[in-house]
């Protein structure tokens, strides 16, 4: 394109005839002319239609494509997947020839989709504290030493674009009551609508246009903070452009220059603190000033928290005859009384709360596995068998749940299981706990090993003193190592021998 460009100036602008311009480039005369006759300096070359060994699989691999389109992101096969399946049904030409198809076809399909008027949206203008958005990401963190997948939970204001963002091991029912209730505390009250796609966490069942079947304990959420829920259609995400923005926007800010931590607490807390930080950094864009004043003036248009919602989700497990309920592959102990029953287990996004009858029976720390090859875990409590080794206290010598004693309580039990009867010494001492304070027990049980005399008679002896205020140890009580009398006796035998007298006259 330069030398046509040449050629045209030297013959126009320079009067250059065409002897001497084929004098100087060794292009023929016709060619000359055929530039010089064009009415444009872009050459234009025909390129030939050569056959590829892909037309007889175009058809199937367009239709392959059409259907991937139409499901999740991640639940799509990848092009290198198709190229190998197209191998399968005798297609023997490179992976770059397919992706090259593919691309070709998703930019059309853009540009159809464009034509037709569905990439064209309305910019969207939101009052303050009318509504927030609400979505989950995937993204990575290095907890303890080690990377983890985890589940982010973004919510954003529309209208002052003030954001937070959380992270949980699992995108659960009680994972997302958490995250609304922890992100309402950090924006500073509660809009009136809330907009979400359609999680499985809040959508049971899709009907057409906007009609909805929402998962009742979502409902019952919604109802408590008192907003309105409002579902986007299906793989509409501009509907929620907001929040969709923010996924990205945090994984630049936030997730690429974070830190190692210890737990989970302290990743959240640092999330949360660079959150807020950024609202003072980063500009509001169709309002003067930066997001935080914005959000400064939107607070009072929110209606006030109140008391958080108890976003627990509810399962019925019956206890089995070891006293243990089985959860995500997990067991946890429950007091021996329940065993063989059916108990409510309340899951919360880090503890598991077991109730019956009217009460709470107990809680543990939840366990979150995400590997399936590694075996469930099994949490003891010991206190839950003290009814069961009281009938069987022979069990107390291989029990599996009394090994999480503490060291007091495990010495004791070794002193006392060297003697016939000792197990049973051994349980008659922790059943103190059923009616005394258990560091009470655990002190007296400390001081009696101290002393040398790990019996349960003195360790009883040793926890009264302790309940009724006395000092419990023996050094404590200040005593001479010799006694002596203020007034010696005296050896009188004859006293002996009159008593003696007494008897034989007597007799």
């Amino acid at each position: 394109m330069d030398l046509l460009s040449v050629i045209r100036r030297w013959h126009f602008r320079e009067g250059m005839p065409i002897r001497e311009i084929e004098r100087r480039t060794g292009l023929s005369r016709n060619t000359i002319r055929k530039y010089l006759r064009s009415g444009t300096v872009e050459p234009k070359f025909k390129v030939p239609e050569r056959p590829s060994k892909l037309d007889p699989f175009a058809e199937k691999l367009s239709g392959w494509l059409r259907i991937e389109a139409g499901k999740s992101r991640k639940q799509r096969r990848t092009v290198k997947q198709m190229h190998a399946d197209l191998v399968e049904l005798g297609f023997d030409g490179s992976y770059n020839r397919v992706a090259a198809f593919a691309r070709r076809w998703k930019t059309e399909r853009q540009y159809e989709q464009q034509t037709s008027g569905r990439g064209t949206f309305v910019p969207l203008v939101f009052a303050p504290g009318e509504a927030f958005q609400f979505d989950w990401s995937e993204d990575w963190a290095v907890i303890a030493g080690e990377r983890v997948k985890l589940q982010a939970a973004h919510t954003k204001l529309a209208h002052s674009k003030a954001f937070i963002v959380r992270a949980y091991l699992l995108q659960t029912h009680e994972m997302l009551f958490d995250a609304l209730t922890q992100a309402f505390r950090v924006l500073g009250g509660v809009p009136r609508r809330g907009i979400f796609d359609n999680m499985k966490t809040a959508v049971d069942r899709i009907g057409s246009g906007k009609i909805r079947q929402v998962n009742a304990r979502f409902a019952a959420m919604a109802s408590h903070y008192l907003f309105e829920p409002e579902f986007c259609n299906p793989a509409s995400g501009w509907e929620k452009g907001q929040v969709e923005k923010n996924v990205q926007d945090a994984r630049r800010r936030l997730w690429q220059k974070m830190p190692a931590f210890p737990d989970l607490d302290a990743l959240n807390a640092w999330l949360e603190e660079h959150c807020i930080e950024q609202w003072s950094e980063v500009a509001h864009g169709n309002l003067p000033g930066t997001i935080a004043d914005v959000h400064g003036a939107e607070i009072a248009s929110l209606m006030e928290l109140g008391r958080p919602f108890d976003g627990f989700v509810e399962h019925t497990k019956r206890v089995s005859p070891t006293c243990l309920v089985h959860f995500e592959r997990n067991r946890y102990s429950v007091p021996a009384s329940f065993a063989n029953r059916p108990v409510s287990l309340r899951i919360y996004p880090e503890r598991i709360v077991i109730a019956a009858e009217g009460q709470l029976l107990c809680e543990h720390d939840r366990i979150i596995s995400r590997s399936h090859h590694l075996p469930g875990r099994t949490v003891y409590d010991w206190r839950h068998y003290l009814a069961v080794i009281q009938r069987k206290p022979g069990a107390l010598r291989n029990g599996a749940p009394f090994t999480e004693m503490p060291d007091g309580f495990r010495q004791l039990q070794g002193h006392l299981l060297r003697r016939p009867g000792g197990d049973r010494e051994m349980v008659e001492v922790l059943s103190l706990v059923l009616h005394h304070d258990e560091q009470a027990v655990l002190c007296a049980v400390e001081l009696a090993l101290e002393a040398g005399v790990p019996t349960k008679t003195h360790i009883l002896n040793l926890l009264h003193r302790l309940l009724d205020g006395k000092p419990a140890s023996i050094a404590a009580i200040d005593t001479p190592q010799a006694l002596a009398l203020n007034r010696e006796p005296r050896a009188n035998v004859a006293r002996y021998d009159a008593l003696r007298g007494k008897e034989v006259l007597r007799a």
